[in-house]
């Protein structure tokens, strides 16, 4: 049995008592345990404050590149270990948990490239200013400072080594210390990732803590100059909007939450051609991948009436080849669930569904006993209009649901019934049809995919979030924006307007 450990103050640090048991989701057999009672998180905030913050800020954009550069290396080094943790205590298989650590190793490396480019600076100056009266003497800048606070990330369990670095490389670049609190259900990949780090000497000086196990009191230390980044449920990102720490203190808070995200197939789209064959392979990919367990994921697959048939055939053939079982096993492509908590809930999801009036068009098989196993099920529902549910409650598993629309506009309402989703996909070669979807699905995502003949072959799948993009969406996808290269930074930055004589500014600034 393995005992996680928080990394507090610099030091690896055990609460007290059992904790919470964390299990192999393929075997149900426990695998690690894991507390935080009687740890010091007011002290881990301290030391943030008065140690972390403080060296962050006095290094340069490059020198801060070139920590987020070693920390890449060093989990880079112990891939494989990683890749065992995930499929123990997550229930990944090996290309699933490479999705997971490559994206983690993947997204400190952007940043730290990012830091290079930045060079020597310690903060941002916006552009060349402007001038503010009749004087061409009196100037105005803006410039983007390092908040003087903690980055508190509470993250999801379904990415426990993406989540934790991709918050963490945009936070330390911008010179903000962070403390990461992961799902405690899957903490085991996030425990090892800090024990290759602390090995490899790069968690000294309050920079990067950890928190393994309850949250306890940790949010009730907040503060102004603090930050509160979170991804999961809509449910608990409510609860935070409501913090006294939010409320009273203005701690800035930024949520990604639950997201009913939709593929929407052209209507000028045939039956066999390459954007056909793509979206049926986005489509299969985005049910299947991490067992369905992503906020990115395709949950509803909007279609041409007249195309449902063939549809439903080529996604019932394409999800064929995906077995589902014990992903230590040659073959298996879709694990299990990560927790008992997930499988009960998937398997309530899709009995709302199938009571709110879908028809199951394809069920496949999964193992039976032990293990948090679901069948990969696709729904159709002939009327969405009247389907409520179909376009309020988000089903977390390998399930979606193909609605048939027949106009343009219709189908754009459909979607926006999910009321703000992470990423929106669109699949047509017909330029008007693009502008009319992308238009009319723009502002309620926080990103879309145009999939079309020509980048068939070339493109990422819908459910792939890259650093150089924002990631986040409106309404009930949390309302928050994180990643999108430099533009990730402003969370953490305070942008102050400075007015003043221009020459004394330049010089004061280093512009001149």
């Amino acid at each position: 049995m393995i005992r996680l450990k928080s990394f507090l103050q610099d030091q690896f640090r055990d609460g007290e008592g059992e904790g919470a048991t964390l299990v192999d989701p393929t075997t149900e057999e426990p695998v690690a345990t894991t507390s935080t009672k009687g740890l010091d998180l007011a002290g881990a905030f301290a030391h943030a404050r008065t140690v972390g913050g403080p060296r962050l800020r006095a290094m340069s954009f490059a020198e801060r590149g070139a920590l987020l550069e070693a920390m890449s290396k060093a989990l880079y080094e112990v891939r494989d270990s990683l890749l065992e943790a995930s499929t123990l205590n997550a229930g990944t298989t090996r290309s699933d948990g490479k999705f997971d650590i490559d994206g983690a190793t993947g997204t400190l490396a952007y940043y730290a490239n990012l830091g290079k480019q930045l060079g020597d600076r310690t903060y941002l100056v916006e552009g060349e200013g402007e001038q503010l009266t009749r004087s061409a003497r009196f100037w105005g800048h803006h410039i983007k400072v390092p908040r003087e606070g903690v980055a508190v990330h509470v993250n999801a369990f379904n990415f426990p080594a993406w989540g934790f670095a991709e918050k963490a490389a945009v936070a330390l670049l911008a010179g903000v210390p962070v403390i990461t609190k992961p799902a405690t259900a899957t903490a085991l990949t996030t425990f090892r990732c800090f024990e290759a780090l602390a090995q490899a000497g790069l968690l000294e000086g309050g920079v990067l803590q950890l928190v393994c196990g309850g949250a306890g009191d940790l949010l009730s230390h907040l503060g102004p100059q603090d930050v509160l980044a979170f991804t999961g449920s809509g449910e608990t990102g409510a609860y935070f909007r409501r913090l006294d720490a939010v409320v009273e203190r203005s701690v800035r808070l930024n949520i990604e939450a639950d997201s009913l995200n939709a593929a929407v197939l052209g209507p000028d789209v045939e039956v066999g051609d390459d954007t056909w064959a793509m979206f049926v392979r986005d489509a299969a990919k985005e049910i299947t991948q991490k067992t369905g367990q992503k906020c990115t994921a395709t949950r509803r697959i909007l279609v041409p009436r007249s195309k449902v048939e063939a549809v439903v055939a080529a996604l019932s053939d394409e999800l064929a080849r995906y077995e589902v079982g014990d992903p230590r096993k040659e073959g298996v492509r879709v694990g299990p669930l990560a927790s008992k908590q997930q499988l009960d809930a998937v398997r309530e999801g899709i009995a709302a569904l199938v009571e709110a009036g879908c028809r199951v068009a394809w069920r496949g098989s999964a193992p039976e006993g032990k293990g948090y196993f679901v069948p990969i099920t696709l729904l159709v529902h002939d009327v969405p209009g009247e389907a409520a549910v179909v376009h309020e409650r988000e089903v977390f598993g390998p399930v979606s649901t193909v609605l048939p629309y027949d106009s343009l506009d219709e189908a754009v309402e459909l979607v926006r019934r999910g009321e703000g989703g992470l990423v929106a996909s669109v699949y047509s070669d017909d330029r008007d049809v693009l502008g009319t979807l992308l238009r009319g699905l723009a502002s309620w995502s926080g990103r879309i995919l145009a999939g079309s003949r020509k980048v068939a072959d070339q493109a990422i799948a819908p459910g792939m979030v890259l650093p150089s993009c924002v990631h986040g969406g409106p309404g009930r996808a949390g309302g928050g924006e994180e990643l999108g290269g430099l533009r990730g930074l402003d969370f953490y930055f305070q942008r102050t307007a400075v007015q003043g004589d221009r020459a004394l500014l330049d010089r004061a600034l280093s512009l001149r």
